[in-house]
């Protein structure tokens, strides 16, 4: 019996190939660890947050995520800015974001998401997500190469890619600087995000076990 599973899609994220490479060119490889929870198979209109989890593993380094100066590129490769997400997220979203730090020995875990996914509750005042990272529907309603783009990526043809661009800043725990050393002060990490369409053969009860 086949399932109804709708659109859905697959996100993918090959951290050691992308991320853990460009670590290593910096110098970062045994200081830093950047890793994402996905589930894998979304519905078309998710993801709308990355869990994210940023691990200081060296021994006298301080490292801050700069939320402000990281951005997310969505499938029309647009910049937009990072929003650390919160349970009851109330504040004005253009109020600048206090850097998280992470101390040696230590991982932050958070939820992350675009600027302009957010939509504010009239009577509760709260902002959620309310749009994709990624809006694949959204296509549909734009120009003719935005619906031919559709058209592909629901038939097969292409696939999409988003990134996160995360900005970290990164000092000696001991003195917040970070001088003679050949640990870059200012990092930015580039993380990619691949998205491709599952086919209908992927409700066959044998292929959703793979």
């Amino acid at each position: 019996m086949v399932d109804s599973i709708g659109d859905r899609i697959k996100v993918e994220c090959d951290a050691r190939k992308t991320i853990t490479e460009q670590l290593k060119r910096q110098n970062l490889e045994d200081k830093l660890e950047i890793s994402f929870s996905l589930k894998g198979i979304y519905p078309i209109d998710e993801p709308d947050t990355l869990f994210m989890n940023v691990k200081n593993k060296s021994e006298n380094l301080a490292i801050y995520v700069d939320w402000d100066n990281s951005s997310i590129a969505g499938i029309d490769q647009r910049s937009r800015r990072v929003i650390r997400k919160s349970p009851d997220l109330v504040r004005d979203l253009a109020v600048p974001q206090i850097p998280s730090l992470i101390v040696p020995g230590r991982t932050l875990k958070e939820s992350v998401t675009a600027e302009d996914v957010f939509k504010r509750d009239k009577e509760t005042g709260t902002y959620s997500p309310a749009l994709p990272i990624a809006n694949i529907p959204g296509l549909q309603k734009g120009g003719k190469l935005q619906k031919k783009q559709y058209m592909d990526f629901m038939s097969g043809k292409i696939d999409f890619e988003f990134s996160l661009d995360l900005v970290l800043r990164i000092a000696e725990a001991t003195y917040g600087v970070n001088q003679g050393t050949n640990i870059p002060l200012v990092c930015i990490v580039n993380c990619p995000f691949k998205i491709k369409k599952l086919p209908w053969t992927y409700a066959l009860p044998w292929n959703r076990k793979k």
